[in-house]
């Protein structure tokens, strides 16, 4: 079985993010960037899955500037087989997201497709939907555990109601979450030989995909600052501040 791991490369989950002066967008200048954490979970779960016997190739593709290449080159160090990097603007909406993976879907033709339920920057929590409804595929969302059964993968999922299981038929759309497994380090020798895995090159334009933008960013900001707590002697105390003070009740 051959899988596709869409991957993201976003701005370090431990650096804080700064507003451009302008309020256009987030700064991006030498700033560290990385793998999207989802997308890290979903590419460890697909070498597990070979580790397995159960996946045969592993695919990476993302999406984004010619840098991109060095989130592919970590997955690859990880353990997967190739990569293919679409050239496109690093702000391609989710819908243009998932029509470039659709094409490459169709392209590869793998039997399941597994990403990370988001990406930390945009936290849209769309592509993998998208995706699935552009390809007629079953799909499973916010998976926290996942076994492949012959032409079936059972998961679970994680909903606001607690655990709920489900059975896809092959071929899928699965997309990971946080509790799926615990991304590998990639060793020395891995990182070595990744510089020799190959890795495609693609544009929107060689796949027939039009990925120009539907909407526009009008303003970005940073939160509001939060005020500091403070302790209540007695639970009396506590209902008072929340009724004349916070006025929340």
């Amino acid at each position: 079985m051959k899988v596709l791991v869409p991957i993201k490369r976003v701005i370090d989950a431990n650096i804080k993010i700064r507003v451009k002066s302008d309020s256009s967008a987030v700064e991006l200048n030498n700033v560290k960037m990385a793998m999207n954490p989802f997308c890290e979970i979903a590419v460890e779960e697909a070498i597990r899955l070979r580790e397995a016997g159960l996946v045969e190739e592993i695919i990476l593709v993302t999406i984004g500037a010619p840098q991109c290449q060095e989130t592919i080159r970590t997955g690859l160090a990880m353990g997967a087989d190739r990569g293919v990097l679409v050239e496109a603007d690093n702000d391609t909406e989710p819908l243009g997201v998932a029509k470039l993976i659709h094409a490459i879907t169709l392209r590869e033709n793998p039997r399941l497709v597994l990403l990370g339920k988001q990406a930390i920057d945009g936290d849209n929590n769309q592509t993998g939907q998208m995706l699935a409804g552009l390809l007629g595929w079953s799909i499973g969302s916010f998976i926290s555990k996942l076994e492949v059964d012959g032409d079936n993968v059972n998961v679970v999922r994680e909903v606001d109601g607690g655990l709920e299981k489900v059975a896809l038929s092959l071929p899928a759309v699965a997309t990971v979450d946080l509790r799926l497994n615990e991304p590998r380090y990639a060793s020395l020798p891995n990182i070595m030989k990744a510089k020799k895995k190959p890795i495609d090159v693609l544009t929107p334009e060689e796949l027939g995909v039009d990925v120009s933008r539907r909407t526009r960013v009008v303003n970005v900001e940073e939160p509001p600052g939060r005020d500091a707590g403070v302790q209540v002697s007695s639970a009396e105390e506590l209902v008072d501040k929340l009724r004349n003070e916070a006025k929340v009740i």
